[in-house]
C-alpha cells in the first residue's frame, strides 16, 4: 500500500509561481512512475507531467509550455512540480499518482495504482 500526499497548493496571481509537492510512503518504489494530473471543475482530467517507469523519461502536456518541473528526491520520496507564468487556466486540483507504467503512457492517467487526495491551485488577480 502507498500513501501519496499533496502540498503546495495555492491562490496566485497571473505570471506567479508554486512548487507543489508529493510525499509518498508506504510500499514505494524510486522506479515507480510518477504523474502530477489536473482537473478543474466541469472538465475532465489530463496528464501535466510524468516520471516513467525506470525514472528514463520526464514528459510534459503540450499546455505546459516549457512553464513546469517535474522533478524528484528518492532519498525524501518526494516528487517536485514546480510551475511558472502560471495562467489563470491553469486553475484546478492538482494529484500526483504512482504506479508501474512505461513510457508516455504515464500522461494517460491509465494504470496508476494510487492517487492523492489533491491540492487546489488557483490563479487568479
Amino acid at each position: 500500500q502507498v500513501h501519496l500526499v499533496e502540498s503546495g497548493g495555492g491562490l496566485v496571481q497571473p505570471g506567479g509561481s508554486l512548487r507543489l509537492s508529493c510525499v509518498a510512503s508506504g510500499s514505494t518504489s524510486d522506479y515507480h512512475a510518477i504523474g502530477w494530473f489536473r482537473q478543474a471543475p466541469g472538465k475532465e482530467r489530463e496528464g501535466v507531467s510524468c516520471i516513467s517507469y525506470g525514472d528514463v523519461s520526464t514528459y510534459y502536456a503540450d499546455f505546459v509550455q516549457g512553464r513546469f518541473d517535474i522533478s524528484r528526491d528518492n532519498a525524501k520520496k518526494t516528487v517536485y512540480l514546480q510551475m511558472n507564468n502560471l495562467k489563470p487556466e491553469d486553475t484546478a486540483a492538482y494529484y500526483c499518482a504512482t504506479g508501474i507504467v512505461y513510457g508516455n503512457k504515464c500522461l494517460e492517467g491509465h494504470d496508476y495504482d494510487y492517487w492523492g487526495q489533491g491540492t487546489q491551485v488557483t490563479v487568479s488577480s
